[in-house]
């Protein structure tokens, strides 16, 4: 006869085995954790994570040993997951989040401490976003400037590639942060992006309240991988048979990091997302890039408004880089100038019909010949920063100020003076005259040729081009399209007071006969 010892001694160690793998199991998601942002009112923040199927999960909010809050929850059977949405909390802190779960009478307890409540934006894409400050124009300056920064929150997520959509991030190259010398300037293209960091310290400066930075890039990727498969096939995006270009450095496979280092995010509750990629496209899918951008913007804002259980925007907002300026050695000159149109669905502006509650920052004049990260790669980050930032305050916060540049109203051809007029949207300040910027497809015989519009007059709102050298009919006008339009904040165009530059931009002549009339896209790629 067997003993009720010996019983005890054999199913002991399984019950403490079955209890311990219970709590071991029981987790946040990889990144909840301490000195983490969460989404601010409106919006509730989503607090989720890991147990043990059945299992009971509590979620507490606390502030100074007292009770803000209290969710309950049960982790899902087929996943293994739980998930709370916190009531919306104004911005501050810092708080406690304590989630317990409660098994076959057995209580299990995670704790993360110093959380604020504040706006949490990501920021994605290749090499420009992934630089570190380290590698910027005042590296030592800006590095030392982080002290009066302490509730701006900083994480980055390690570079993975997955064949399939992950549920939570398989690392993270640095957890939620207060923002530190080190961590900011850890090395070249390695933790936290700058571009990410001065586009958040930027808000701060105006927002006065707690900001979340959460960098997901890494460089020399085309929009093919940070696209789900979904929004790859609406755009005819070909799955097999493309020859890369030297551009494309890094992974290139289908939705590779949108699976690992984008969609393991979506539960997270976002105020917006900020993007600066394109050179990978330049000669690899550049004409679809017109639909694969705008595809992209829409999947995200789906996915996340989703995942989030609707407590991101729908159409949350989105901005992004206009790609900067690049010494190049192939012989076409209409590879940066087509992604910069195509960049705004092709409209030259955004917010517009297809990209609605986007905005952007143009950088074509910032370019930085002796870079020692390669021209592609310009050290100017504060400036771009900067004007990205204005189209946050008035696309995402609703602010009455000038964020773009001077955009052309009305464009007029007076052929008896040899003059085509063009009228602004804004005021402009004429910088320096320029002979080649503006250009004019001049036709003829059905053979049409781009010719330099040399700028002859000008007043406070418009423009008067020459377009003399042209012999035949003028049919488009179009206004820095080349890689390398001007040098250093020196293009001919800007707004006078916002010292914002005017975007490039291709466009019909009014008023022509029709026979000499082609395709706007047949022109864009002449």
């Amino acid at each position: 006869m067997v003993g009720p010892e010996y019983v005890l001694w054999m199913v002991l160690p399984l019950i403490l085995r079955a209890h311990t793998g219970a709590g071991a199991r029981f987790r946040f998601a990889s990144y909840i954790d301490n000195h983490m942002v969460l989404q601010k009112r409106p919006a509730g923040a989503v607090i989720w994570g890991y147990g043990t199927s059945g299992a009971t999960v509590t979620v507490t909010l606390c502030q100074h040993q007292e009770t803000i809050m209290r969710k309950v929850t049960a982790v899902k059977t087929c996943s293994n997951s739980w998930m709370v949405i916190l009531d919306p909390m104004k911005a501050g802190g810092p708080y406690e989040v304590v989630a317990e779960q409660t098994f076959r009478g057995r209580n299990f307890t995670l704790r993360v401490h110093d959380v604020l409540f504040g706006d949490v934006w990501l920021c994605s894409g290749q090499s420009n976003m992934q630089m570190t400050v380290s590698q910027i124009f005042n590296a030592t300056s800006e590095l030392s400037n982080t002290a009066a920064y302490q509730s701006v929150r900083i994480l980055s997520v390690s570079l993975v590639q997955a064949e399939q959509e992950l549920e939570d991030l398989a690392e993270v190259d640095l957890r939620w942060s207060k923002p530190t010398s080190e961590n900011l300037g850890h090395g070249n293209f390695e933790y936290m992006s700058a571009m990410c960091w001065l586009f958040g310290r930027y808000l701060h400066d105006t927002l006065r309240y707690p900001i979340g930075l959460v960098s997901s890039s890494w460089g020399g990727t085309p929009i093919e991988a940070w696209s789900s498969g979904r929004s790859l096939k609406a755009c005819g995006v070909p799955k097999r048979g493309f020859i890369l270009s030297d551009s494309v450095a890094g992974p290139s496979e289908r939705s590779v990091l949108w699976n690992a280092m984008i969609h393991p995010l979506c539960n997270m509750t976002l105020k917006g997302v900020i993007w600066y990629q394109g050179e990978s496209n330049v000669n690899f899918n550049k004409d679809l890039y017109n639909c694969t951008f705008p595809a992209l913007i829409e999947d995200w804002r789906q996915t996340f408004h989703h995942g989030s259980h609707g407590q991101t925007e729908r159409l949350f907002p989105f901005g992004f880089v206009q790609l900067s300026s690049a010494l190049t050695s192939v012989a076409s000159d209409d590879g940066f100038p087509q992604i910069r149109w195509h960049q705004t669905a092709d409209f030259g502006y955004v917010p517009n019909l297809r990209m609605p509650n986007t905005f952007m920052a143009v950088a074509m004049d910032l370019c930085d010949r002796t870079s020692p990260f390669g021209s592609i790669h310009p050290r100017d980050k504060q400036t771009v920063a900067y004007r990205l930032h204005l189209g946050a305050r008035a696309v995402a916060y609703g602010e009455k100020l000038t964020f773009q540049g001077p955009l052309p109203e009305k464009i007029e051809l007076s052929a008896v003076k040899g003059l085509l007029n063009i009228t602004y949207s804004q005021q402009i300040q004429v910088q320096r005259q320029d002979d080649k910027i503006f250009e004019i497809s001049c036709c003829d015989d059905h053979q049409c040729k781009w010719l330099p519009a040399p700028m002859n007059t000008f007043s406070t709102q418009t423009l008067a081009l020459s377009i003399s050298s042209c012999r035949g009919t003028p049919v488009a006008l179009r206004y820095a399209w080349t890689t390398w339009p001007c040098e250093y904040k020196w293009c001919p165009l800007y707004h006078p007071s916002s010292a914002l530059p005017a975007p490039p931009f291709i466009a019909f002549i009014t008023n022509q006969m029709r026979a000499n009339h082609r395709l706007l896209s047949d022109l864009v790629a002449v």
